[in-house]
């Protein structure tokens, strides 16, 4: 009897755990679409973010997404955000592989309306340093081509004769 009655309160303590689900909440991105100054190849661009919970219910925000691997978060696991508060997730941009107009997007997952994601934009000019770039006459007088470059430039190519190559 006395294992009849146990099993029937631990079957209803099973029944009546405390695990609810978590419903969905609102969220307020600051500034989600953002146009950086240039900045010159190689130096990095910080990126704050910041994140509220303008819902009634908890923010579980449970990863945070960047569209390359040039951008890294200090941002951890399963963060919970209550209603009302808000959070900062810092990301450093490395601008040592772009050249040009670049453009990233920062997914934020969590229970947030209506389909689970937050997301912001941003995009910067990122400019060659100018010791990189090496005017005609360095080129020229510097030849690491093995005498190729001269040969194109004073019309004895080794390939054509003519100085010059075209797409056939």
């Amino acid at each position: 009897m006395m294992k009849k009655v146990f099993y029937i309160i631990l079957l209803a303590l099973a029944c009546c755990s405390c695990h609810s689900k978590l419903g969905l909440t609102s969220v307020s991105l600051s500034d989600p679409v953002r146009h950086y100054y240039p900045i010159l190849q190689g130096q990095e661009l910080l990126v704050i973010a910041k994140l509220t919970n303008t819902g009634e219910e908890p923010l579980v925000v449970t990863d945070v997404q960047p569209s390359c691997g040039c951008i890294t978060t200090d941002f951890k696991d399963d963060t919970m955000i209550p209603p009302g508060q808000y959070m900062y997730v810092t990301l450093k941009y490395d601008s040592k592989k772009n050249v040009g107009l670049v453009e990233h997007t920062v997914r934020f997952w969590g229970n947030i309306e209506p389909d689970g994601m937050a997301q912001m934009r941003f995009d910067v000019n990122v400019v060659p340093d100018a010791d990189y770039h090496h005017d005609y006459e360095e080129l020229y007088d510097k030849d690491q081509t093995g005498g190729m470059l001269k040969d194109l430039v004073t019309g004895t190519g080794r390939d054509t004769g003519l100085g010059y190559y075209t797409d056939l």
